[in-house]
């Protein structure tokens, strides 16, 4: 046999060789990928159920603070009562949001939107929340306000002056009424001290701006005496001379105000 031939089989033995090299290879980075893929399939069922326990946990809390409140028969909630109830239980801190030590709080809900969404359709009803959200994002922002947090069609919102939470009402207000969808958002505004977790201050300010929330009518802007005595001096922002209301949760009765808008 010739040398030239030697070499020949020599190259094909060593190809050969690296090609069964190359298969094993593949084989056992392919079985790599499984082991990481299974493994990180794993890891994500972990957090899923963590996360998952975390907020069953949270929602058992908070049904339990409103069976304490309120009683069983709170079974149907509106999206301002949710907003109050989650606020409770979470204590966000506002005190950042206040420099002058003192906070504006609202909240805003469509009137019966149940029946709203039952009338027109869930998809209908999702293109409307969603055209909704970002018409209250924009009045928000253009007033230097804070979205706390929004649920469904509710928002609670935060700012460091009253006068920039009764504009942004005004405005919010202004822009559905330009709107043939025929929807009326109800908006309460309380201000009071601006506190840190843990205060019981913070609870009663809170519940105090639901409370003037849920007393107001579809497409009203009613706010505490506090807020209209803030804004008072304002020549363009006028309110109606009040009604006497109870508020659940709070003894007595106190005065609230309309926006003449």
């Amino acid at each position: 046999m010739s040398g030239a031939m030697i070499v020949v089989y020599v190259l094909a033995a060593l190809a050969v060789a690296e090609g069964v090299a190359l298969v094993v290879l593949s084989l056992r980075l392919r079985a790599r990928d499984e082991e990481i893929d299974a493994l990180t399939r794993r890891l994500n069922t972990r957090a899923n159920l963590l996360s998952g326990g975390r907020e069953a946990v949270k929602q058992v809390w908070q049904t339990a603070n409103i069976i304490r409140k309120e009683g069983l028969g709170a079974a149907v909630r509106t999206s301002i009562e949710d907003l109050a109830d989650w606020a409770e239980v979470e204590r966000p801190d506002l005190a950042r949001l206040a420099p002058n030590g003192r906070i504006a709080i609202l909240f805003s809900d469509i009137e019966e939107s149940t029946a709203l969404n039952e009338r027109i359709g869930d998809r209908a009803w999702v293109r409307l929340i969603g055209r909704h959200d970002k018409m209250v994002s924009r009045h928000v922002k253009r007033h230097n306000g804070h979205v706390v947090k929004s649920q469904g069609d509710g928002f609670m919102i935060a700012f460091a002056e009253s006068e920039d939470a009764v504009r942004c009402s005004i405005g919010m207000q202004h822009a559905l009424s330009k709107r043939p969808n025929g929807i009326r958002v109800r908006i309460g505004i309380h201000v009071g001290k601006s506190v840190r977790r843990g205060d019981d201050l913070f609870g009663r300010n809170v519940a105090m701006a639901a409370r003037v929330a849920a007393a107001a009518d579809g497409g009203e802007i009613l706010v505490s005496e506090p807020v209209r005595d803030a804004v008072s001096a304002l020549d363009d922002i006028e309110f109606d001379a009040g009604r006497e209301v109870e508020l659940k949760g709070f003894s007595g009765t106190h005065r609230l105000y309309a926006v003449e808008s």
